[in-house]
C-alpha cells in the first residue's frame, strides 16, 4: 500500500471519531453553537498534518502481528494513532499562541481565526481532554488501559518540560545566546519531541501487541529517542539549508532566536569575531542579519558538521537496532519497526 493510501485509509476513521466526541457534548445538553464550535475546532486542528505519528502506531501493529489486521483490528490501532494526533493539536494549537505565529500547516494559527482568539486556550485543552474520552470509550475493558493512560500523562508532562526550557532559552524578544548549550539543545529535543513523535507511537502499539516485557519497552526507549534527537538535528539543518520547495516553509529559526542545533555548534566553534557577528545578528529580524549569521554558517562549514552528525547518528542507531535478534526478540520486540522508523527519516529532505 503507498503512503497516500495508507493516509487515506488512515483518515477515513476520523470523521466516526469526530462525531462521537460531538454526539457526548449533546449527551451532555450542552447548546448547538458549542457543539458546533467544537466540531469545527477539533476539524480544523486535527487531521491537516501529515499525520506521520499516528499512522505509524498502525503500522508498527502490523509489523508486530506480523500479518495483514482485521477491520477491528485496524480501526483500533487508528484510534490509538488519532489519540496521538489530537495530543500534536493539543500542543500546536497552544504553542502557536505561544510563540505569537501566524500561519500553521498553510492556514492561519487557529487563535488567529475569526472570533476565535483566546478562546483557543480552552479549545487546547477540550482537545487534550478528546484523547482519554475516546481512550476510556474504547479500551476501558483492555488489561492495558492504565498503561495508556499513564503514558500519554507521563509523555505529556515530558512534552511540557522539554516546551519550558525552549522557551526560557530562547524567547523571541530577548536574544542571549550565553544560555544555549548543545546539552540544552539535546535536553529540548529530546523532551519536546522524541518522547512524543516517535517513543509514544510505538509504545502504544506494543501495548496494543500484547507487550507487557519492561525490558522491551527499555529498548524502544534507548533506540527511538537518539532517533527522535537526530530527526529534530535534520529538521533544524533543513530550516536554514532546505529550499522552501523541499521543506514546505520559509525556515525562519535564525530569525526567532531558536535554539537550534546549528546555533550552539556555531557557539561550539566560533571565533570571537564570529561570535561578535553572531551576538549582534542572532534572533534579529531582518534579512541582512539573517544573511550574516548564514554566513559565519559557512565558515564554520556547518554543513560538513551535519553531514558527519548525521553519519554517526546512523550508525549508531543502527547498531542499537542490530542487538534486537533477526528473528524477533524474546520480550517481543522486532527489527523491523525500528528499520521502519529510521528508513522514514534518515536522509529525508522534508
Amino acid at each position: 500500500m503507498s503512503s497516500a493510501e495508507k493516509r487515506d485509509q488512515f483518515l477515513a476513521v476520523w470523521p466516526a471519531l469526530a462525531d462521537e466526541l460531538v454526539q457526548y457534548m449533546e449527551g451532555e445538553k450542552m447548546p448547538k453553537e458549542a457543539v458546533d464550535w467544537f466540531r469545527r475546532s477539533l476539524d480544523y486542528n486535527t487531521p491537516g498534518g501529515k499525520l506521520n505519528r499516528g499512522i505509524s502506531v498502525v503500522d508498527t501493529v502490523q509489523i508486530l502481528k506480523g500479518s495483514e489486521l482485521s477491520a477491528d483490528e485496524y480501526k483500533r490501532a487508528a484510534i490509538l494513532g488519532w489519540c496521538i494526533e489530537l495530543l500534536q493539536a493539543y500542543f500546536l494549537v497552544a504553542d502557536d499562541m505561544m510563540d505569537q505565529s501566524i500561519t500553521r500547516r498553510g492556514q492561519p494559527c487557529w487563535y488567529r481565526v475569526e472570533n476565535v482568539g483566546n478562546i483557543a486556550i480552552n479549545d487546547a485543552f477540550m482537545l487534550e481532554a478528546a484523547i482519554y474520552y475516546l481512550l476510556k470509550k474504547h479500551f476501558r475493558q483492555e488489561k492495558y488501559y492504565v498503561d495508556l493512560l499513564e503514558i500519554f500523562h507521563e509523555v505529556t508532562f515530558q512534552t511540557e518540560l522539554g516546551q519550558l526550557i525552549d522557551l526560557i532559552t530562547a524567547p523571541e524578544d530577548v536574544v542571549d545566546l550565553s544560555k544555549f548549550s548543545l546539552e540544552k539543545h539535546h535536553l529540548i529535543v529530546v523532551y519536546k519531541t522524541a518522547y512524543y513523535s516517535f517513543y509514544l507511537p510505538v509504545a502504544l502499539a506494543l501495548h496494543m501487541a500484547g507487550v507487557s516485557s519492561p525490558s522491551a519497552y527499555q529498548k524502544a526507549l534507548d533506540i527511538l529517542i537518539p532517533m527522535g534527537e537526530y530527526f529534530q538535528v535534520q529538521d533544524d539543518y533543513l530550516d536554514c539549508y532546505g529550499t522552501p520547495e523541499q521543506i514546505g516553509k520559509i525556515g525562519t529559526d535564525i530569525l526567532d532566536n531558536k535554539c537550534s542545533w546549528l546555533i550552539n555548534k556555531a557557539l561550539q566553534k566560533a571565533s570571537p569575531e564570529q561570535r561578535k557577528v553572531l551576538d549582534d545578528n542572532y534572533g534579529v529580524k531582518s534579512s541582512e542579519s539573517e544573511a550574516r549569521v548564514k554566513a559565519v554558517f559557512k565558515e564554520l562549514e556547518l554543513a560538513r558538521e551535519f553531514e558527519q552528525y548525521e553519519a554517526d547518528s546512523y550508525r549508531r542507531i543502527n547498531a542499537l537496532i542490530e542487538e534486537i535478534p533477526a528473528e524477533g526478540s524474546q520480550d517481543g520486540l522486532k527489527r523491523e519497526v525500528f528499520q521502519s522508523f529510521l528508513a522514514k527519516v534518515y536522509k529525508r529532505q522534508k
